[in-house]
């Protein structure tokens, strides 16, 4: 009997323990919805529904959801009628209230969509509150933008991502953004533009392939995307990208520059040279694609060839340095080239002074052009006034050297 009694006892412990917490439940939701009603509060009220949604019991509970959304909501309202009403208005805040609005809604369409026992799904809110939504949908691009001029780029981007993540949210299927949606791209590119000024590859990568469908900006896209893959350390998608952006622009300097330095620096004479010739194709002037192939003539022992291209640089501009360098170890490459063989042949030696002699010219004038470029041009001029026999400025290079030391 006592056995019975103490059972019974314990039973009503144990309801009663878990009614006080129903009931201190029902009690803030109540509190908190009369706040709404009253719009007083509202941000205790939702701060209210937020703390009893983190429990994962309640987290199905589509009154606690309905009650937080109408506590933003009036958030909302209020905000916007001080705008309307040209008071002073906390325009950040503004934002930050839509893009909450559209986070709790769209919490709430993941409860509506919960199977019930039998694997029915019945939406009751769905249609309503997405076509409520729909309309707030341009404040978050216009929330990005905001923030972007104020240079937050990380809030930027996410008011951007948000925009972009309707397109894959239930809530909004019925309106199939991905296809109708005609701002999409561009909303993509300005998240691109955040993720890299934010410095944050991954961010800068996460909408690049819809950024992609903006043409008119497809140059910028490829250069941030091929930034990003190079901070990721991740060639080959570095080099896809440079060459997808190099092939529907090859008048491009920056996606030609780094394509071929990555070749030359291969040692990928190959491909260098008709990345050159692909460059040259499309402009035949251009400087940077001339010298770049002057430079991976030199590297394959095509002095004439280097010196044509050389001296055709200079003559279209002669304030550029590197031509005179690629111009003078054209000469002073052969010239060396001689000297290693212990000529004893005194034609052969005449003709490797006749060569360090056409050097000299050039590299002293690569030498006034570029001063700080000492590791370029002191070993040449060193080996050349040696060979030449003129002391007085091979004293001045070797004491240059030694300082250096």
């Amino acid at each position: 009997m006592i056995r019975k009694l103490f059972a019974l006892f314990f039973l009503l412990l144990l309801s009663l323990s878990s009614a006080v917490p129903a009931a201190a439940q029902r009690k803030e939701i109540a509190q908190a919805k009369d706040n709404v009603k009253a719009g007083k509060k509202l941000a205790e009220a939702e701060a209210s529904m937020r703390h009893l949604l983190a429990d994962s019991a309640n987290r199905n509970n589509d009154k606690i959801w309905l009650v937080l959304f109408d506590a933003v909501r009036k958030q909302y309202e209020a905000l916007n009628e001080q705008m309307y009403l040209k008071q002073t208005t906390d325009t950040a805040s503004l934002f930050d209230v839509t893009y909450r609005l559209f986070g709790v809604l769209e919490g709430l369409d993941s409860v509506d969509a919960r199977p019930d026992r039998k694997g029915r799904v019945e939406l009751k809110y769905r249609r309503k509150h997405a076509s409520w939504l729909n309309t707030y949908r341009r404040n978050l691009q216009t929330g990005g933008l905001f923030f972007m001029a104020k240079g937050d780029y990380l809030k930027a981007w996410t008011y951007f991502d948000a925009y972009i993540d309707c397109a894959r949210q239930p809530l909004f299927s019925s309106y199939n953004l991905a296809q109708k949606d005609p701002i999409m791209p561009k909303v993509a590119f300005n998240a691109v533009f955040c993720g890299h000024r934010a410095s944050s590859p991954e961010k800068t990568l996460a909408h690049a392939d819809l950024a992609q469908a903006d043409t008119a900006r497809l140059d910028i896209v490829c250069r941030y995307m091929a930034d990003a893959y190079r901070q990721q350390a991740d060639t080959t998608a570095c080099l896809a990208v440079l060459h997808k952006g190099f092939d529907a622009y090859p008048k491009s300097d920056y996606f030609f520059s780094h394509l071929f330095d990555y070749y030359f620096r291969s040692a990928d004479t190959c491909r260098a040279l008709s990345l050159c010739d692909r460059a040259l194709k499309a402009d035949s002037l251009s400087f940077v694609a001339r010298f770049a192939k002057s430079s991976v003539l030199l590297l394959q022992g095509h002095n004439d060839e280097c010196l044509v291209l050389s001296d055709a640089l200079i003559a279209a501009d002669s304030t550029k340095a590197d031509p005179y360098l690629n111009a003078a170890l054209a000469y002073y490459n052969q010239a060396v080239a001689l000297d290693n063989k212990k000529l004893t042949n005194r034609t052969q030696r005449r003709q490797m002074q006749q060569l360090y002699r056409k050097a000299l010219p050039y590299m002293e004038r690569y030498r006034k052009l570029a001063p700080d470029a000492q590791s370029k041009w002191a070993m040449p001029l060193y080996t050349i006034y040696l060979n030449l026999n003129m002391g007085k400025e091979f004293e001045e290079i070797d004491g240059l050297m030694k300082k250096a030391k």
